[in-house]
């Protein structure tokens, strides 16, 4: 039953671009609707984790499983997988000369072939969710850093994937512009949304995590429940990550 219930797995993985293995003997299992929170120094492999799951990164070893399925391989077609693996990127990637609406519009049109008609009510339905049904129209240069991750964050969603990975898409915001979008996640966790999210911002993490894993040096030190993790870390390097960090 356990195998069932697991929507993506990871199995011995490890990706090494030459100078040394970035992820060593990596295994992770996320359960449908699981939300788990990878965080760890930067460089710890956990940017290129996300990049493996999508097929963005080739591993040498191992294997990755999606809903019991295969899908690390030369036989991979990874534009169908990428449908149900949506991810976000910290630097938005909108195209620039294309609206908001249309940047959004384009999978769904291109790669799933749905109607224009359909696609676009979705679409309006997800931006008023997002607050930004307003900018429709608007080009990625009359939006806000803010505004630019939450039209990125729809882009994904409209794809209806089955797990959605997040890689430090705050990091390029001002602070002020942080709250509008991990607002967004955390709402897409509460609607049970299964999710992996690399992030820095811990408060975050332990308000939005199902489980944190802990990353450092391509390994995972410690895997917990966030509030294991945050009150008592079990081993010393996740201590001495955490002190570097002011909780209220």
């Amino acid at each position: 039953m356990e195998q069932t219930a697991m929507l993506l797995e990871m199995h011995h993985v490890q990706k090494d671009y030459g100078n040394g293995a970035v992820l060593k003997d990596m295994s992770i299992k996320v359960e449908k609707g699981e939300v788990v929170v990878l965080i760890g120094p930067s460089g710890c492999g956990k940017s290129t984790l996300l990049r493996c799951l999508n097929g963005l990164e080739e591993i040498q070893a191992g294997e990755i499983r999606l809903d019991g399925n295969v899908i690390t391989g030369g036989q991979t077609r990874w534009s169908e997988v990428r449908q149900k693996i949506g991810m976000v990127f910290q630097n938005y990637d909108l195209f620039p000369h294309m609206t908001v609406i249309d940047n959004i519009l384009l999978g769904p049109l291109k790669v799933q072939k749905r109607t224009k008609k359909e696609a676009a009510e979705e679409a309006e339905i997800l931006l008023e969710r997002v607050g930004l049904l307003d900018k429709k129209d608007a080009y990625p240069r009359q939006l806000s850093g803010g505004q630019k991750q939450r039209a990125a964050i729809v882009r994904a969603l409209i794809m209806k994937p089955e797990i959605m990975l997040f890689d430090e898409v705050t990091a390029a915001l001002d602070p002020e512009m942080v709250r509008e979008v991990l607002d967004v996640m955390l709402e897409l966790a509460k609607e049970g949304a299964t999710m992996m999210i690399v992030t820095h911002e811990m408060q975050f993490a332990r308000a939005v995590a199902d489980r944190i894993i802990f990353l450092d040096s391509g390994e995972i030190v410690e895997e917990n429940s966030p509030q294991e993790f945050f009150s008592q870390p079990r081993t010393e390097r996740a201590q001495r990550f955490l002190n570097t960090f002011t909780f209220q």
